[in-house]
């Protein structure tokens, strides 16, 4: 792959020696402390936001993360990236001589602690995160761009890219996507679905025949889950947000009483007619009862085959089927990327790392391992996927999937839209409640 940034490291070992003239040490608490104040004033001030509610939780050793000081390198990381991460550290530290500090912070606290801290002045150089809390971080001016060359955007996968772009500018650099998908227990059901009629026919069967109890599992709960349904909402064409014709989301207009997005919902509803759908599934129980054979059809992500793999089911993933009357089923993308603090105190070293250390095929596919998910950059990719059957078949089920939007207008729509999402399972009216709930998120984008 070329690179067009040469010459950068050459700048990066000079700006090394710099770095340890200056001193510093990397014991200096003083913009630590400041960064976790904030964090604490920023949670008491969100009654809302319970992420940023427990401000004891900072590490996952329950210590203050680490914050830049310009002696070295330093990233925040979930635990299973920061391991995958040592290694690279250590050669990228031999290639520029600039050392990096990987810390851990739980990954359920890493975007409030990443955005109070750096809103602080302080906080990490770089931070892997998911790819959707960036219009907030914009919004916010958490992150600094990621100016990366056309032969660079072309390594990646266009999915990938979109998802690190916000307002035509790229922010992060991306390493992972993952998508739902649907995961069949061979046993039970030795060939894969033609459609969603033919997987809910074939479920049937096999209920009425003994085999199992179940047609299928997928979260949905008593309170809804959006992410999880939006396949079914988004196959005629609906969806939350209008897409800009040159990519990314119109934030201004919900579209979520459009008529395209009603007919997904009626689709919705005819699934929990069916008995495939039901409120009484939610996160604790989708992949268990799967494990326990209680269904021979889960519709779920990357996250369900280490259990699955455990319990001994034989299984296949394969894209989620689409409806025999056209409607194409598209479930969101995620992508896992790395940001570019926009108060770091390393900004080049940080800009080398992201752009000429992350698209390694080396380091992508060392994230995959940690991970299981498809790496972003299609060589490392298909290295991977050569190998790796579930890898492929990932990386199929999320071919036609929209990266989900990564505008901070998104905060305004998953808790609405997913009681709507459990309020239409459980029967009401799919028109009238999606009706309802363009209004409720119409009027939050208001305030």
């Amino acid at each position: 792959m070329k690179r067009t940034t040469t010459g950068v490291f050459a700048v990066v070992s000079a700006a090394a020696l710099v770095l340890t003239a200056c001193g510093g040490t990397t014991d200096d608490t003083s913009d630590q402390t400041t960064a976790e104040q904030s964090a604490e004033d920023t949670a008491a001030a969100s009654a809302e936001d319970t992420e940023a509610a427990d401000p004891a939780a900072t590490t996952e050793e329950g210590g203050e993360p680490a914050a830049s000081d310009g002696t070295n390198l330093v990233i925040w990381a979930d635990d299973l990236r920061a391991a995958a991460l040592e290694e690279h550290a250590k050669t990228f530290e031999e290639e520029t001589g600039v050392p990096v500090k990987i810390q851990i912070v739980a990954n359920e606290k890493l975007r409030e602690q990443f955005k109070d801290s750096v809103g602080a002045g302080a906080g990490p150089d770089i931070a892997v995160g998911a790819h959707d809390w960036l219009g907030e971080l914009v919004q916010n001016n958490v992150v600094a761009p990621v100016q990366m060359s056309s032969d660079v955007v072309d390594a990646f996968t266009p999915e990938s890219i979109e998802a690190v772009t916000y307002q035509g500018q790229t922010y992060a650099v991306p390493y992972a996507v993952e998508s739902l998908g649907l995961i069949r227990n061979t046993a039970l059901a030795p060939e894969a679905p033609g459609s969603m009629e033919a997987l809910v026919e074939n479920g049937k069967k096999l209920v009425e025949d003994g085999s199992t109890e179940l047609i299928m599992t997928q979260e949905v709960g008593k309170e809804g889950n959006a992410y999880s349904l939006y396949p079914y909402l988004s196959a005629y064409g609906g969806g939350i947000f209008p897409v800009l014709p040159e990519g990314g989301f119109d934030g201004t207009k919900v579209i979520l009483d459009s008529e395209e997005t009603i007919q997904g919902a009626e689709k919705m509803q005819w699934l929990a007619d069916e008995g495939a759908l039901s409120t009484n599934q939610d996160a604790s129980n989708v992949i268990p009862l799967f494990s326990d054979e209680k269904a021979a059809y889960m519709v779920s992500g990357p996250w369900a085959v280490g259990q699955i793999s455990d319990a001994g089911i034989d299984y296949a993933i394969d894209p989620i089927p689409d409806f025999e009357d056209g409607g194409e089923t598209s479930p969101f993308l995620g992508v896992q990327a790395f940001y570019v603090s926009a108060a770091s105190k390393n900004p080049q070293i940080a800009q080398t790392f992201v752009q000429e250390f992350v698209t390694r095929p080396e380091v992508q596919v060392s994230l995959y391992e940690a991970g299981n998910r498809p790496p972003a950059l299609i060589e490392a990719y298909e290295q991977v996927a050569a190998e790796d059957d579930d890898i492929a078949a990932w990386g199929k089920a999320a071919e036609g999937g929209t990266p989900m939007p990564n505008i901070p207008e998104m905060n305004a729509v998953w808790g609405p839209l997913g009681k709507a999402t459990a309020d239409i399972v459980s029967g009401q009216d799919p028109a009238e409640r999606l009706a309802t709930t363009q209004k409720e998120v119409e009027d939050a984008l208001k305030q």
